[in-house]
């Protein structure tokens, strides 16, 4: 398995530790290496898992900044606030 192959494995593995953009990055190599169309069947399935991973943590990371931006609120001098989102908000 190659660096880039086992760094992503381990970013998977420690998800909330890595950053957006280096999920990103990574999950960019990936598919760059699959569309290459050169790797043997067990590298390729490999690549797939830590893709997947790193996939569901870009995801997790862009509704979790999709909700802090739904509870950003204008006050009336002109400043935002965080609301806090009520249970039934969060699951809408």
């Amino acid at each position: 398995m190659s660096k880039a192959a086992k760094a992503s494995v381990a970013a998977g593995a420690a998800g909330a530790e890595v950053s957006f953009e280096e999920a990103l990055k990574q999950l960019e190599t990936i598919v760059a290496a699959m569309e290459a169309g050169d790797l043997p069947l067990e590298t390729m399935l490999d690549r797939y898992e830590a893709g997947t991973r790193l996939a569901e943590i870009c995801q997790a990371k862009l509704a979790a900044a999709e909700l802090k931006i739904q509870q950003l609120e204008k006050r009336a001098d002109g400043s935002l606030t965080l609301k806090p989102v009520m249970p039934d908000e969060a699951e809408a």
